[in-house]
């Protein structure tokens, strides 16, 4: 099992951190730095500085949104980034959610799965420089009955086959993605838990796509914080705004992802109060009505030990990179982080 970083969002104050974050990684031997993008800070321009400062370490988009762009320029970007950092770009893809699908792009977020589908088959067709044609129902490439020629990349990207991701939560999703893509991104991953919520569904896909797990990157992200097993009720209190925004808040009452990946971990009841609280407005209340074992079992939390017993247990249900997100509110907390992870994994029998 190889190790990741996740910048998370740029431009919350952290940014010289980031970077140093992110050449920390490098140095370490991290296989990949992943950032993000919501309506802020855009990922290309993030990777781009990244890439053009560290040597070794792949970067990632978890996630370049689908309704930003159209998929031929995701696959210019996608093998311009390729190119200019020397064959360590990996394309992460998401159709985001329905309040920033329609509140941010003014896409209507219909059909999720259909549109990724025929996004998915126009970026992989462009970036091997076929020339682009297309008939869906939600892409059509050229235009009909008008001046539109199909075309072909101009440039070549870096390597022939550039890995593709999608950030999958939903079955149907993680299906579709075991299918089309290279990888899965995945957060709030219990690794008792990831056979039922994510690895059977991904495995099916792989299956219908007349392939096997093998050379499937299984990746979620997960946080880190490092202290005395003693401690381990206090790091995870850190987390519990955090793990309210997803399960109670991000999305509305009717659609929340992360909230029904809860339910399907066996935390039915738990979600709703806390989907309920944090949508009142109560958000002190929905941290506070977050068991403590879903914090503990989605995060890595304790002294290095306790955290390579973690480790093993996501190695044994199938994650074949794991990305860290180090938790801590100074540069050296983060940085003592990443490096209790590679000695983690050490310790694990994992590197």
């Amino acid at each position: 099992m190889k190790l990741g970083i996740n910048l998370g969002y740029w431009g919350l104050g952290m940014d010289t951190d980031n970077l140093a974050v992110a050449k920390e990684a490098d140095k370490l031997g991290y296989a990949v730095c992943w950032a993000a993008e919501a309506y802020g800070s855009d990922t290309v321009s993030v990777l781009s500085f990244v890439a053009a400062q560290t040597e070794r370490i792949d970067v990632g988009s978890a996630i370049m949104q689908i309704p930003a762009r159209q998929p031929t320029m995701t696959a210019m970007t996608a093998s311009t980034l390729d190119t200019l950092s020397g064959g360590r770009f990996r394309l992460g893809l998401g159709v985001s959610g329905p309040q920033v699908s329609e509140g941010w792009y003014g896409v209507k977020f219909d059909k999720p799965l259909a549109r990724t589908r025929e996004y998915v088959d126009i970026v992989r067709k462009a970036m091997s420089r076929e020339r682009v044609s297309y008939e869906g129902a939600h892409w059509t490439l050229p235009l009909p009955d008008g001046p539109g020629k199909s075309l072909k990349l101009t440039v070549h990207p870096k390597r022939e086959h550039i890995p593709l991701y999608i950030a999958a939560i939903g079955p149907k999703n993680l299906e579709q993605t075991g299918e089309i893509a290279d990888g899965a991104l995945l957060i709030f991953p219990a690794a008792e838990h990831l056979e039922e919520t994510a690895i059977a569904h991904l495995r099916a896909g792989r299956e219908k796509a007349g392939k096997t797990m093998e050379g499937f990157d299984v990746c979620p992200t997960v946080p880190i914080a490092v202290g005395e097993d003693k401690d381990v009720a206090t790091l995870a209190d850190s987390f519990r705004p955090y793990t309210a925004l997803y399960v109670g808040g991000m999305g509305s009452a009717k659609q929340n992802f992360y909230n029904q990946l809860a339910q399907r971990m066996g935390y039915e009841k738990e979600a709703a109060e806390i989907q309920g609280k944090y949508l009142s407005g109560d958000k002190d209340g929905a941290a506070a009505a977050i068991p403590h074992q879903l914090i503990d079992s989605t995060t890595l939390l304790g002294s290095v030990d306790r955290i390579a017993d973690r480790m093993r247990a996501y190695a044994e249900a199938g994650v074949t990179t794991l990305t860290l997100s180090p938790a801590g509110f100074t540069l050296d907390e983060r940085l003592a982080s990443l490096r209790a992870g590679t000695e983690a994994l050490e310790r694990a029998g994992l590197a």
